[in-house]
């Protein structure tokens, strides 16, 4: 019998960005590089390191351009991706030396208007120049839609506007649309019936999924994507995260949850979880107490004591 789910699965660590975007005090750029580095060891293949955004509007990521020239080119089979809003965002990008491009957006006019100024359709429709330029450069283009699942201005959101918001994303020219469960209030059974809806017309390999834990529904949600055929994932190391501007945002799904759990599902994925641990070490000084339960709970199984 076949299995219910996948039998690999790709991450894409979002730590550095989106865990980092809404600590209350700046991380020292070489915090974030040693950050990063230890994400690459870990075997994650695909870092979104940064955003390429007014510093005004989001000041912890100031330094995206020092953080690019501090790694330098990313090793062979590794992507250094970045968030960028508009033309001038991936001028610098592209200056950086990005290896992947991200563009955001959300499923209701609410949070897009408190986000960036303009409804859903306008957001998107500005997106056409970092698109093209992303394109002219050879690179992926992803999309983020957030609060597919929930909006803290709206409230429930109903699957077909999430669907349309993704149909535009893809017909943009997006490579994969991540779909963000922003402020952690999905459950298995609304998660299951997007799904529903979106893969009677968008196939699996083009969608990711970023969940929450708010109210620590993650793990049993990334169940739900397995069994939907869905092989990719957003995570962030130690459960950093938070969006700067969702009122009730909390850590994303913890890396290390997602890696214990496709462990012990026999889902391959690629990633050392010891490694995986000891890459937040350079955060621990800035962050305090990381969130994720694993990354929290001593290490399983336990090393070997000897005896007789």
């Amino acid at each position: 019998m076949s299995r219910p789910w996948p039998a690999r699965v790709r991450i894409t660590e979002v730590g550095p960005r989106d865990g980092l975007q809404n600590q209350p005090q700046a991380i020292p750029t070489a915090a974030k590089a040693a950050f990063v580095r230890g994400l690459v060891a870990a075997g994650l293949g695909d870092v979104e390191v940064s955003a390429f955004v007014r510093p005004d509007r989001v000041p912890q990521l100031a330094d995206a351009a020092e953080l690019f020239a501090r790694l330098g080119p990313a090793p062979a089979g590794v992507t250094y991706g970045a968030l960028v809003p508009n033309a001038k965002g991936l001028e610098r990008a592209l200056a950086a030396g990005v290896g992947k491009v991200a563009v955001f957006t959300a499923a209701t006019e609410t949070f897009n208007q408190r986000n960036v100024g303009a409804g859903t359709r306008e957001a998107i429709q500005r997106f056409g120049p970092v698109a093209q330029g992303t394109k002219a450069a050879g690179l992926a283009l992803r999309g983020y839609v957030s609060v597919a699942l929930g909006c803290p201005y709206e409230g429930p959101v109903a699957p077909e506007r999430v669907l349309g918001v993704v149909e535009d994303l893809l017909a943009l020219g997006c490579d994969e649309v991540s779909v963000g469960d922003t402020i952690g209030v999905g459950t298995p059974g609304s998660l299951a019936r997007l799904l529903a809806v979106l893969l009677a017309r968008v196939p699996a390999p083009a969608l990711v999924l970023h969940l929450h834990d708010t109210r620590g529904m993650a793990v049993a949600n990334v169940l739900t994507g397995l069994e939907h055929g869905i092989a990719a994932y957003d995570a962030s190391a130690g459960g950093l995260g938070g969006c700067p501007f969702a009122p009730g945002a909390s850590g994303n799904l913890a890396t290390e949850d997602l890696v214990y759990l496709l462990d012990g599902l026999g889902v391959a994925h690629g990633v050392d979880l010891p490694r995986l641990r000891a890459a937040t070490e350079p955060l621990r000084p800035f962050v305090g107490t990381l969130p994720g339960r694993v990354r929290q709970a001593p290490p399983w199984p336990p090393a070997a004591t000897g005896g007789a």
